[in-house]
């Protein structure tokens, strides 16, 4: 059984408020029922409900199951209590709070002396109940509400038919509760890498961390450094430098510079052997702040990783790196060039329906703002050279030195456009995907930009290196758009839209952690400062979040 996804914990907590109760039946006739039922009913008022010093958040699934249950206990086999408890505990290795799941307060009245009297039984089997539905929730959908941190998040997914009610009841009735939960977690593989990275990451902490790299200056190949010793004590923590600590351990040697290489890959920085400024300070981020990173980062899993498409794109903005996605694996790869910090590329999905070759380029309001617009009125010639056109409401050019130029693009009757060419700012295709950033993939002239190991050049659009490898995959369609039919097309020169067969999902994602193929942990900067926000939601005690309306 699967807990059902849903866009959010929000919009989980919402749907469930339509399992709305029907008048009050009749008192059960058992004991333990009716002290149940009279704490169940007490949701109805409004009024919290407190058990054991917790309160209880399902104020709507609660008493939907015990009603359907006759309010029997449901937790009356001990071996699915245990299971519960150890699935608490289990939450740790997916960067979650067991405190969130009523742990503490389980933790003591199960331990405590069994006591006679029906409302004790019943608060226990309250308890419980409500755990399980935190930890669902939190396990199939993720704890934090990623639509509160980004207004643009439409990552959205639909609750399926089987209900949560249905999956509360079968995965109890089951006697086998572990599995049951195991399967609300992303089926994944790189939600288990993270788990293992965390594990790893925290086994590091445990042993004391790594030392600290004094301050100095830059270490490389062939010096003889006090410094050498912790640097090699460093890589050999996390595992990037093998082998023990030689006899003259001061020396900057060979393998010293094949291990900070390693690091600086996995670090995303530029792959020159030495420890410069920001090769140190990678260096010397403390293991917690890696720890936090996976934590994030499987936080996010959560929210998207339950219901992916076969086939998509997926552009990861931290690192700047683009894929092509075919199931689980990775079949294409290749670097971006994502949006600068004050033009940050936004988070969201879409659907690729059409690609352009040859494109011309239409200057969006947001450029035309920020940099064209003021050049004008600066009197500097940009226009000229970028090679932009003016173009009047009936198709043709207009001369720039006759044109009054306002200060906001509402303003200007006119369109900004760049004819196709070497020089086009999309280089030789485009990959439209609608969406109300005006944000897509595409070429660019600027190669050079694509060595930098931090890639935030553009405006918010995502410049793909070796587009029309991702084109003929996108295409996919070996007979027609193989490479030397993508070429030929090219090199026509003219503007060629191609529709695509059938339209192909896009998602822009945040990730600051990376595993390659060969499973080395790679940490990306947080260059958006994105990953504070989900941090401390996700450290925050339990609290539910419901939108307007929800009860």
């Amino acid at each position: 059984m699967r807990f059902p996804p849903a866009r959010s914990t929000c919009a989980l907590l919402a749907a469930l408020c339509a399992l709305t109760t029907s008048a009050s039946p009749p008192l059960a006739s058992d004991p333990v029922a009716q002290a149940i039922q009279k704490r169940v009913q007490t949701f109805s008022s409004g009024a919290p409900v407190v058990v054991s010093g917790e309160a209880l958040s399902s104020r709507t699934l609660i008493p939907e199951f015990y009603k359907q249950r006759g309010y029997h206990a449901a937790w009356t086999d001990r071996k699915d209590v245990d299971g519960l408890l150890a699935a608490i505990h289990g939450t740790d290795q997916d960067g979650l709070r067991p405190a969130d799941y009523h742990l503490d307060a389980l933790r003591k009245v199960l331990a405590a002396p069994p006591k006679p009297a029906p409302e004790s039984t019943a608060e226990i089997d309250l308890l419980l109940t409500d755990a399980l539905i935190r930890l669902a929730h939190h396990l199939a959908i993720g704890k934090v509400d990623p639509e509160r941190l980004d207004p643009n998040w439409n990552l959205s997914r639909t609750i399926r038919k089987q209900t949560a009610l249905d999956w509360l009841s079968s995965a109890i009735a089951s006697r086998d509760l572990l599995s049951a939960i195991e399967a609300l977690r992303p089926q994944r593989a790189y939600y288990r890498k993270l788990t293992r990275a965390l594990q790893t990451y925290r086994s590091i902490r445990d042993r004391g961390g790594w030392p600290t790299l004094p301050a100095g200056t830059t270490l490389r190949e062939g010096v003889r450094d006090p410094r050498v010793p912790p640097l090699r004590r460093r890589l050999m923590v996390t595992a990037d430098l093998p082998g023990a600590m030689p006899a003259d351990s001061m020396l900057f040697d060979p393998a010293v510079s094949a291990a900070v290489r390693r690091f600086q890959y996995r670090a995303f920085l530029d792959l020159d052997g030495a420890v410069g400024p920001s090769t140190a300070r990678a260096l010397n981020l403390p293991v917690e702040q890696r720890i936090d990173q996976i934590r994030v980062d499987l936080e996010r899993a959560r929210w998207v990783m339950h219901e992916l498409p076969r086939r998509y794109v997926l552009v990861n903005v931290s690192s700047a790196v683009v894929f092509a996605m075919d199931r689980d694996s990775i079949v294409w790869r290749a670097r971006c060039q994502v949006g600068q910090v004050a033009r940050k590329t936004p988070v969201f999905r879409s659907q690729m329906k059409y690609l352009v070759f040859n494109p011309d380029w239409t200057v969006p309001p947001g450029i035309l703002n920020r940099d064209i617009l003021p050049a004008l009125r600066r009197g500097e010639p940009v226009l000229q050279r970028k090679g932009l056109k003016v173009i009047d409401r009936n198709g043709r050019v207009v001369n720039p030195s006759t044109v009054r130029w306002p200060s906001s693009a509402k303003n200007l009757p006119y369109t900004i456009r760049q004819d196709p060419g070497p020089k086009n700012a999309l280089g030789q295709v485009k990959f439209m995907f609608p969406n109300r950033h005006n944000v897509y993939l595409h070429d660019t002239p600027s190669k050079d930009l694509f060595e930098h190991s931090r890639r935030t050049f553009s405006s918010g659009c995502i410049r793909v290196e070796r587009p029309l490898d991702l084109a003929e995959w996108v295409l996919d369609d070996r007979s027609k758009w193989n490479a030397r039919g993508i070429r030929t097309v090219v090199e026509t020169g003219k503007l060629t839209t191609v529709m695509l067969k059938e339209p192909l999902p896009v998602l822009l994602l945040y990730w600051t952690v990376n595993i390659d193929d060969q499973g080395l942990v790679r940490f990306s900067d947080d260059v958006y400062d994105r990953d504070a926000p989900v941090l401390r939601a996700l450290d925050a005690p339990y609290r539910p979040v419901l939108r307007q309306g929800a009860r």
